[in-house]
Order: structure tokens, then C-alpha cells, then sequence
């Protein structure tokens, strides 16, 4: 095996890819931090691109615009994939994940709310901030303290952590879009029916292009107008992506290995979480403690911190038992209450989304500070104090298998 692959291979594992992750944050915060300082911010302001397709982005505008599309793709993609063939496939046994999910985003938007009522100006605005669940952190953190957990549980981690970001998708597409050019998003539009149809289509003319065009070329060259005209019409880029990855193929046709949703997956995995999100921390997780100042007394940072430390985990826990004690949904049988109370610590690590709608919330850089401040501090204790509750029940799951392999022997 070449070391491309081995590195390849490592990516793909839920704690490499978040220790990278992790890694990045920490060196962003020493970076903003030190006498290099002033050279962070100038790589992040730097600006290049086309100024005549409005594309002369900073390099902190490409990462979140552009690299953090790929990483969203991914999530649609795998959202199809359950859709199709996972846990999403059965209404009843996703229900319970999709209602804890729903509940993990609307009751942090709420206390944010609540904490910011009455604040004037843009405070209130970042309610949107302490909804999102950072899927490759949370998945990482599982990974570390959790070996012993049964299956089930990252089945249901991983379906509320997508459902929860296909909310915050349509949250950044609706309240965090101005300017709507009407004219470019039609024509995003037309191209996501193309690229759909090139995908699922059946029809003589589409199996010709799909014949005499690559489909690393055909679909990566729509992926790309498609992206742009996203960008163009004012709608965050990220929403291309995602929808993008909602309209792969799942199903292998006659003559192919995989799917090409498989495919994209395999290729493009080690991408998002080896480069794209780890540049994207790099470049968004860079808090400068310098102006911190009036962190503690500020509601954004306790709306932020309210939201996610306490709101996910009454969101999540609270809405799963509400479901499954007043409708037919069902706990698996495998988990109990305690590791849902688990899941509900650890959906409070908001980082790679929360990070990205916090820019888009807010202008003032004081107000920024605070809500990115917030951010990590909360993602840092939820960590911590997940790894400490799952790290138990893993122990208790141990003991359990333990106990119940020696009476079958």
C-alpha cells in the first residue's frame, strides 16, 4: 500500500479526521494569539478570484464558501444514502433520531433568544449559532472513549447530527441570505435539475453523455457552475452542495462496481475531512483573546453557551422521551436513557457550522469575538464531559457483555 493510501486510509477514520480537526483549532487560537498575529489576519483578508463572476473572495471566504461545500455534499450525500438504505429508510426507526434532532435545534435557537431578548442591535441575531451539531467532531469524540458502545448508537448520533445539519443548511439559506438575485438562482436551479437528471436519468441522450464524458469531468464541471451561480445568487454556497449530494445516484446500474454516490463518497471523504474542514478551522477558529475583554458580560456568549451546553442537551433528550412516550417510536433496545443523556452532551459541539453561521451573524468584531469565543468554549466542555459519560457507559456496556457471555458459556 503507498503512503497516499495508508494517509487515505487513516483520514477516513472518525478519530483521525477529528483530531485534525481539533489540531487546526488549537493552532488557529496559538496563531491569533502570538506576535504572528497580524500575519493570520492577512492570510485570511488575502483576496483572490475572478472579480468579474463576483468570485475575488478572501481566503476565509473560499474556505467557507467553497472548501465547506465540499464537506456539506458529503452530508447530503450521506443523508441520501440513509435515506435509501439506511436507518432514514424505516420512518419508525428514525423517528426517534429526526424528533431528538429537531428538538436539539429548536430549543438552543430559543434560549439564545431568550438570553438576547432584550438586547438591541445585531446581538440577536446569532440565534441560528447554537443549533448545528459538528458531525465529525462529535463522531471523533465517540470514537476515542466510546469503543464499547453498541453500534447503535453512532447509527443514531450520525442520523441526528445530519438531520441537524440539513436544519441548519435551511437556516443559513433562508434567514442568512441577502441580496437574492432571482436570475442566478434560477439558473442554480436548472443546473441542479441537469445534474440530478445526468445522475438518475434513464433516457437514450443520457446514457450517450454519461458514455462519452468522464464522469469526474461531467459532474465536477456542473458542480462548479452550479457552485458558482449559488454564490452568484446570493444564496450561501454551502446550500449547493448539500443539495448537490441529495441528488446522487445510491443504486449501482448494470456494468457498475458501485454506485456513484458511493463513489464520490470514497473520493471525496478524505478531502473534506483531511483538507477542507481542518483549513476551514484553521481559518475560523482563530479567536483573538486580545479583544476579549467584555467576553463574560456579554449575551451573546451566554446565549451561545446557554444554548448549546444546555439547549442540545434538553433538546435532545427532553424531544426523544416526549417521542417515544407519546407516539409508537421505540428505543432500541440495546441503548438506554443514559446514553441518549450522552448523545445530548455531545450534540453540544457546535464548531465546524456554528463557526461559520457565527460569520455569518455577525459584522462587529466585538460581537464576532463573543460568539466565536462561545463557540469553542462550549465545544471544549461538551467534549470533555461527553467523554466522561460515554467513557462510563461504554465501561457499563463492557461489563454487561461481559456478564452475559459467561452465563451462555
Amino acid at each position: 500500500m503507498s503512503v497516499l493510501s495508508r494517509i487515505t486510509a487513516a483520514v477516513r477514520q472518525d478519530a483521525v479526521s477529528g483530531s485534525l480537526l481539533i489540531g487546526a483549532a488549537l493552532i488557529a487560537l496559538l496563531w491569533a494569539n502570538s506576535p504572528l498575529a497580524d500575519s493570520y489576519e492577512s492570510l485570511r483578508s488575502f483576496t483572490f478570484g475572478p472579480a468579474a463572476l463576483h468570485l475575488d473572495l478572501s481566503v476565509g471566504d473560499w474556505a467557507a464558501d467553497g472548501l465547506l461545500a465540499v464537506f456539506f455534499f458529503i452530508v447530503g450525500n450521506e443523508l441520501k444514502q440513509e435515506l435509501v438504505h439506511g436507518e432514514l429508510r424505516d420512518p419508525r426507526r428514525a423517528a426517534l433520531p429526526i424528533a431528538a434532532a429537531l428538538g436539539g435545534v429548536a430549543v438552543p435557537a430559543l434560549i439564545f433568544l431568550a438570553v438576547n431578548a432584550g438586547a438591541s442591535g445585531e446581538e440577536a441575531g446569532g440565534w441560528g449559532i447554537p443549533m448545528a451539531t459538528d458531525i465529525a467532531f462529535a463522531l471523533a469524540v465517540l470514537a476515542v472513549v466510546g469503543r464499547h458502545l453498541p453500534a447503535a448508537l453512532r447509527t443514531f448520533l450520525l442520523t441526528l447530527a445530519t438531520v441537524d445539519d440539513m436544519g441548519a443548511v435551511l437556516v443559513i439559506a433562508i434567514a442568512y441570505t441577502t441580496g437574492l438575485d432571482l436570475f442566478a438562482l434560477v439558473l442554480a436551479a436548472v443546473g441542479l435539475a441537469v445534474f440530478g437528471h445526468l445522475q438518475n436519468g434513464a433516457g437514450r441522450a443520457v446514457t450517450r453523455v454519461r458514455a462519452a464524458v468522464p464522469g469526474w469531468l461531467l459532474f465536477g464541471s456542473l458542480a462548479v457552475v452550479i457552485w458558482t451561480l449559488t454564490h452568484a445568487s446570493g444564496v450561501h454556497a454551502t446550500v449547493a452542495g448539500v443539495v448537490m449530494g441529495l441528488l446522487m445516484r445510491t443504486r449501482p446500474r448494470d456494468g457498475e462496481a458501485v454506485s456513484p454516490s458511493h463513489r464520490a463518497e470514497r473520493r471525496l471523504r478524505p478531502f473534506s475531512a483531511g483538507i477542507a474542514l481542518p483549513v476551514f478551522a484553521l481559518l475560523a477558529a482563530g479567536v483573538s483573546l486580545s479583544g476579549a475583554g467584555g467576553f463574560l458580560t456579554s449575551t451573546i456568549t451566554w446565549g451561545v453557551l446557554a444554548g448549546l451546553l444546555a439547549g442540545k442537551f434538553l433538546g435532545i433528550l427532553g424531544v426523544a422521551w416526549l417521542t417515544v412516550r407519546f407516539t409508537g417510536a421505540q428505543l432500541n433496545p440495546r441503548l438506554g436513557w443514559a446514553d441518549i443523556a450522552g448523545i445530548g452532551v455531545l450534540g453540544a459541539i457546535g464548531f465546524t457550522v456554528s463557526l461559520l453561521i457565527a460569520e455569518l451573524s455577525y459584522t462587529d468584531a466585538a460581537h464576532l469575538t463573543d460568539a466565536k469565543g462561545a463557540v469553542l468554549l462550549a465545544s471544549a466542555i461538551a467534549a470533555l464531559v461527553a467523554a466522561v459519560v460515554l467513557g462510563r457507559r461504554s465501561r457499563h456496556h463492557r461489563l454487561a457483555r461481559e456478564v452475559e457471555a459467561a452465563r451462555n458459556g
